[in-house]
C-alpha cells in the first residue's frame, strides 16, 4: 500500500507500521485487562514476567496481503493458561467478520453458531492451505501433498492468512487446511475455534504439538481420516 513504512525481517517476511502499531496496542490494552498476563507476539513488543497467563497474538495476519491491497488479513489473539489455549479471536477485517470461541462454549461468528462441514468424502473436499516462504526444506514432500490433494479434492486455496483459512475451516468454507512452518501466533486462535465448533486439529504426525511443532491440519473428524494417512506419508 501506498505511504506504508516496510521493513523485510527476512526474505519474504514482512512487517509494516500497522503490525507494530496494533501490536503495540493490542499489548497494552490486553495488559491492563489481565495485569499478571505475558505476550508472546508476532513483532516482539516487550511484555510482563512469567505467568500461567499468555496473550498469544498476531496484530495483522496476512502483511503481503495488506501491503499489496489484496483484501485478506485479519488479527488473530488467543489466551493460553498453562498449556491450553482457552480464549482465541480472529478479526477478519475486509468482511467485517469476527470469528471467537472460549473453552467450552462453542464457536460463533458475529452472535452466529458455527461448525465444521459435516463431510467425509475427500472428492468433495475444497481445502485450504499455505505455501512456504521462506523454509523451503521440505517443499519437495509439500508439492507431492500438494499435487496427491489437487487431484482428488474440488480444490485448494492459497488465501495468505493461516487464521482466516481455520476460521473458514471452523465455520464450513473449507473443509481442511494444512500448513507447515507456522508460528503460534498464525494458528493459537484459529485452532481453539476449530475445535470449539466441532473439528480436530493435529499436527502432521497426528499428534497434539500443532502450536509450537509448526505443522498442522485442521479438518473435521468425519474427513480427519482421509487426509491424515497421506499427510503422514508424505510430509511427516
Amino acid at each position: 500500500m501506498q505511504g506504508q513504512s516496510i521493513k523485510e525481517k527476512s526474505f519474504n517476511q514482512l512487517v509494516s507500521y500497522v503490525d507494530r502499531q496494533a501490536e503495540e496496542l493490542l499489548v497494552s490494552g490486553l495488559g491492563k485487562l489481565l495485569p499478571e498476563s505475558t505476550f508472546l507476539t508476532e513483532e516482539a513488543t516487550i511484555a510482563a514476567q512469567d505467568s500461567s497467563w499468555q496473550w498469544i497474538i498476531d496484530p495483522l495476519d496476512g502483511t503481503t496481503n495488506f501491503l499489496h491491497g489484496v483484501p485478506v488479513f485479519a488479527v488473530s489473539v488467543a489466551l493460553k493458561h498453562q498449556h491450553e489455549i482457552v480464549v482465541g479471536i480472529v478479526q477478519e477485517v475486509n468482511r467485517q467478520e469476527c470469528f471467537y470461541a472460549w473453552q467450552g462454549g462453542g464457536a460463533w461468528c458475529n452472535e452466529a453458531r458455527i461448525r465444521v462441514r459435516d463431510n467425509a468424502v475427500l472428492s468433495k473436499a475444497l481445502l485450504a492451505t499455505g505455501f512456504p516462504t521462506s523454509d523451503f526444506e521440505n517443499l519437495a514432500q509439500y508439492m507431492q501433498a500438494l499435487s496427491y490433494f489437487m487431484q482428488r479434492t474440488r480444490g485448494v486455496r492459497r488465501l495468505g492468512a493461516a487464521s482466516v483459512d481455520l476460521a473458514y475451516v471452523a465455520c464450513g468454507r473449507f473443509d481442511a487446511f494444512f500448513e507447515y512452518n507456522l508460528q503460534p501466533w498464525d494458528v493459537a486462535a484459529g485452532a481453539l475455534i476449530v475445535l470449539e465448533a466441532g473439528g480436530v486439529v493435529t499436527d502432521f504426525r497426528g499428534g497434539s504439538d500443532y502450536l509450537f511443532g509448526k505443522t498442522m491440519l485442521a479438518t473435521s473428524s468425519a474427513l480427519y481420516p482421509a487426509l491424515c494417512a497421506p499427510m503422514q506419508a508424505m510430509l511427516a
